[in-house]
C-alpha cells in the first residue's frame, strides 16, 4: 500500500519539475530567436561596412523581434519566481485571481502543445484565500491537465470562479466527454491527496462539461473543523 505522504511528495516533486523544465524550455526558444537575431544584425553590419544600402525597415523587423522576445523572457522568469515564492509560507493570503492568472501562465505551452486555448475569465471581485500556493497550483494544473484530455472540437478550456463567504469555486468548462468514463478516472489519488490538504472538494457535472474545485476561503478552519 502507497502511503498518503509518499503520493503528495511524488506529486510536489513532479509538479515542479515539470514546471521548471516547461519554463527552461521556453526560455531556450526565447535565447534562440535572439541569437537569430543577433545573427541577421551582423550580416546587416557586414553589408554596411561594403558600402550597401539596407533598408532601415528591416532593422526595425528584428529589433521589434528582439523587444518582443525580451518581454517574453521577462514574463515567464516572472512566473518562474512566483512559483518557486508559493513555498514561502504553508499557510498565506493569496489573490486568487494572480494564482489562478499564474496557473493558466504556466500550463500555457502544454496547451500550445495540444491546440487547446486556455480562457481566463475572472469576475470582478478578487477574493483572498488563506491556502498552501504552491499545492493549489498543483491541484489546478492537475485538473487543467485532465480537462484538456477531454476538451471537446472547440479545443477550449475555459476556467473562472465565483464566492461566497466561506469558499470559492473554480470552474474549469469545456470538457466533451464523460469524466466518469472507465479510461478517464477522476480525481486520482494524486488529486485526492491535494484536495485533502487544501480542505477542498471536486465537483464533476459529466452532462454540462463542468469540473468545479470547491476550496475554503481559510483552510486553517478547514483543518480545525475536520480535526
Amino acid at each position: 500500500m502507497v502511503d498518503r505522504t509518499d503520493v503528495g511528495n511524488a506529486s510536489e516533486l513532479q509538479y515542479f519539475g515539470k514546471m521548471t523544465a516547461s519554463i527552461s524550455h521556453e526560455i531556450k526558444n526565447v535565447m534562440a530567436i535572439i541569437n537569430e537575431s543577433a545573427g541577421l544584425l551582423e550580416d546587416y553590419s557586414l553589408m554596411a561596412e561594403k558600402g550597401m544600402a539596407i533598408d532601415p525597415e528591416r532593422l526595425k523587423v528584428v529589433s521589434d523581434r528582439v523587444t518582443m522576445q525580451i518581454r517574453r523572457a521577462d514574463r515567464i522568469t516572472k512566473n518562474l519566481n512566483n512559483l518557486a515564492h508559493s513555498v514561502d509560507e504553508f499557510h498565506k493570503s493569496i489573490d486568487l485571481k494572480e494564482t489562478l492568472a499564474l496557473a493558466v501562465g504556466l500550463s500555457g505551452r502544454f496547451a500550445d502543445m495540444r491546440s487547446i486555448r486556455l480562457e481566463f475569465q475572472p469576475p470582478s471581485d478578487v477574493p483572498t484565500v488563506i491556502t498552501s500556493s504552491f499545492h493549489l497550483l498543483n491541484l489546478i494544473w492537475r485538473v487543467l491537465d485532465f480537462a484538456m484530455g477531454m476538451s471537446g472540437t472547440e479545443k477550449m478550456i475555459g476556467l473562472t470562479y465565483d464566492s461566497d463567504a466561506e469558499s470559492v469555486k473554480i470552474r474549469f468548462t469545456g470538457l466533451a466527454a464523460a469524466p466518469n468514463a472507465p479510461e478517464a478516472i477522476f480525481p486520482t489519488a494524486g488529486e485526492a491527496v491535494l484536495l485533502r490538504i487544501l480542505g477542498a472538494t471536486i465537483q464533476q457535472d459529466a452532462k454540462g462539461g463542468v469540473i468545479t474545485l470547491v476550496l475554503p476561503k481559510d483552510v486553517r478552519q478547514q483543518v480545525k473543523t475536520d480535526c
